[in-house]
């Protein structure tokens, strides 16, 4: 189906000269309006003017200029005998291509101290309008959303290829292009936080592909990368890739993982992840020393790990990680002796985030399962002092409550179930995943070894036996924290008392499946 009138106006000028140009060389009448206007006038592109053919000007600011049954008539229109009939008797001419992409809306909203006035303006209206109409009468019109694209749709018109399987194509990318304009609007108004629901209706996430990764978990399955472009704020979604190889589905996740345990710390911070769980993890006076001391926890298990900082990395600190082999890191920044001590690894991949400010404004974890999504608010609940509760005979010290709330911290971005040993703000002994508490206990002292004498213990919920407090007592264990709440709580302080271990309640469980 030929194509003789082209209406085209776009917010992205990326390659629309040669676009339009190529269209004119091929006879096709070029339609246009404002900005885009000016740019292919000036482009020596022959092009009229949207009024010309509506015969009614641009009004309200240029809110309303191609909302017109000669715009909209001209597009909707099937090319059958009835209308065409119409379109003469309304003196309204075919078009067969349209070439829209929508106002910065994204862009505009991302820039620092944009007003809630300032983003309105910028929701586009009569855009979406024609992307939809042209989309809907596919077979008759060439929607085209994506620069991209261009060149393929006129070596399409000039061989006489533009055939269905092309049309349908580029007609599902137009309403993916409205549909993620529409969302990027929701989630921006969803922020605001006024009369927003945490748990909409319907629901509409708005996420845009990063990357397709080289496999999912494993090398039979097929993955990608979605970032959210609603969320700001330091996070790995944000994190910019410096230099190493392009990461994949397991280095992403293992990545979240660190970077959200480190940033709970204050104190220089360094953790080590594999298979998604912490294997190292420690606080010091400066980032060498929490490394180090993070590495030794476990240094089997981090070979081949992932790890996170919540300081700007330095050279002594880079020099360290360069003893070993490490697939990733993430931090807030990299001084520029230690990039270039990491960057002499090629494959080793470094993402830097920004200072930590604080959490980020993305509110909930989503997990798919088949046929569903399941969502809530991240756990991102910190103790209370003053709802600790001391069970126990035996009250810990200031130093073991400090230590009490690293494991806790700790605990919390363990898989259920949940055990960590710690001493002197160091992970020792850690067991995750397992189907009851004891055995992760066990394994968690077993790691430990005989530093596990005069060390805390963390759960992330309570332990329904007194099994787990006699084991703590044969490894030495002098102080624990975990939830309570259990039927059988009694007998885990009298296990306790008897053992002379202090036990703190805090009534918040941290299960994470």
């Amino acid at each position: 189906m030929p194509v003789k009138r082209a209406l085209i106006s776009v917010s992205n000028k990326n390659g629309v000269v040669e676009f339009a140009r190529g269209l004119a060389e091929l006879g096709v009448e070029i339609v246009s309006t404002g900005g885009t206007l000016k740019t292919l006038r000036e482009a020596g592109v022959p092009v009229r003017y949207i009024s010309d053919v509506t015969g009614f000007p641009e009004i309200l600011d240029g809110r309303v200029k191609t909302l017109h049954p000669k715009v909209h008539g001209g597009i909707l229109a099937l090319r059958n005998k009835d209308h065409l009939e119409q379109l003469r008797n309304h003196n309204i001419t075919p078009i067969d291509l349209v070439a829209v992409n929508l106002y910065p809306f994204r862009e505009t909203v991302a820039k620092p101290g944009v007003t809630l006035e300032e983003a309105i303006e910028n929701i586009d209206i009569g855009g979406p309008t024609m992307v939809r109409s042209a989309a809907k009468n596919y077979e008759n019109v060439l929607i085209v959303v994506n620069p991209e694209r261009y060149s393929e749709v006129l070596e399409a018109l000039r061989s006489g290829q533009a055939g269905s399987e092309l049309r349908m194509s580029l007609a599902l990318e137009a309403f993916a292009h409205t549909a993620s304009y529409d969302a990027a609007i929701t989630a921006y108004l969803e922020n605001l936080g006024t009369g927003a629901e945490l748990f909409p209706p319907d629901w509409n996430i708005q996420a845009r592909r990063a990357q397709i990764l080289r496999y999912g978990e494993n090398p039979h399955q097929k993955a990608a990368f979605y970032r959210d472009s609603s969320t700001s704020g330091p996070c790995v979604g944000n994190a910019m890739q410096l230099s190493g190889k392009e990461l994949s589905y397991n280095n992403i996740l293992d990545l979240n993982s660190a970077f959200e345990l480190v940033r709970e710390f204050s104190d220089p911070a360094s953790v080590i992840i594999k298979h998604n769980n912490p294997c190292g993890c420690a606080c010091s006076a400066n980032l060498t020393g929490a490394y180090k001391k993070a590495l030794e926890a476990d240094p089997v298990s981090a070979y081949g790990g992932i790890v996170a900082f919540n300081r700007v990395v330095d050279a002594a600190t880079a020099e360290e990680m360069t003893k070993i082999f490490l697939e990733a890191i993430i931090a807030p920044g990299y001084d520029d002796a230690a990039l270039k001590i990491l960057k002499a690894k090629a494959n080793l991949r470094l993402l830097v985030t920004g200072e930590i400010t604080g959490q980020t404004n993305d509110r909930l974890e989503i997990r798919k399962v088949n046929g569903g999504l399941l969502a809530q608010e991240f756990d991102r609940e910190v103790l209370n002092p003053a709802e600790l509760k001391v069970v126990t005979k035996k009250q810990p010290t200031k130093e073991e409550m400090e230590e009490l709330f690293f494991a806790m911290t700790l605990a919390k971005h363990v898989k259920s179930n949940a055990i960590v040993v710690t001493s002197g703000r160091q992970l020792i002994g850690v067991g995750a995943g397992q189907m009851n508490r004891v055995g992760s206990a066990k394994i968690a002292f077993e790691q430990a070894g005989e530093k596990a004498r005069g060390a805390v213990l963390g759960s992330d919920a309570f332990f329904p036996f007194e099994d787990t407090v006699i084991e703590a007592a044969k490894a030495g264990i002098t102080a624990i924290i975990q939830p309570g709440g259990s039927i059988r709580d009694e007998q885990s302080i009298k296990a306790c008392d008897e053992h002379g271990i202090a036990m703190v309640f805090t009534g918040m469980r941290h299960f994470k499946h």
